[in-house]
């Protein structure tokens, strides 16, 4: 199970990180991907939109099945990673590199699981 340990994690499987630019980046982690197989769509985010932590972000679809996109802390979406509408499959390829949204917070990453507080959470949802 691939779990960088610079990352936080959200139960609901999404990963965390502040960037360079200040702004809080979301993606899938890799288990994640790896349940729903061959990703076909990633979308459905409203930039512009003020989301709670646990609200719906965002949509991932795969031959397998939909998934909703939570955002792990609350703020505002700023922007949206455009390379998914057509390569949606990057998601599967580089779950850490591939960004699906960023947020605009001062709530910080505190309440989210390191890595290994995540990989028990995964091992239970397998």
């Amino acid at each position: 199970m691939n779990l960088p340990t610079d990352l936080k994690y959200a139960a609901s499987h999404e990963w965390a990180k502040v960037g360079d630019d200040g702004l809080v980046w979301v993606g899938i982690s890799d288990p994640a991907q790896a349940a729903l197989g061959d990703i076909v769509f990633v979308g459905d985010v409203k930039v512009g939109e003020t989301l709670a932590a646990g609200d719906v972000a965002a949509v991932v679809e795969s031959v397998k099945a939909a998934s909703d996109i939570y955002a792990p802390v609350a703020g505002k979406v700023v922007a949206v990673n455009e390379a998914l509408a057509d390569t949606p499959e990057l998601v599967n390829t580089e779950p850490y590199a591939n960004w699906i949204f960023k947020l605009e917070t001062t709530a910080g990453l505190d309440g989210l699981l390191d890595a290994a507080a995540y990989a028990a959470v995964a091992d239970e949802t397998r």
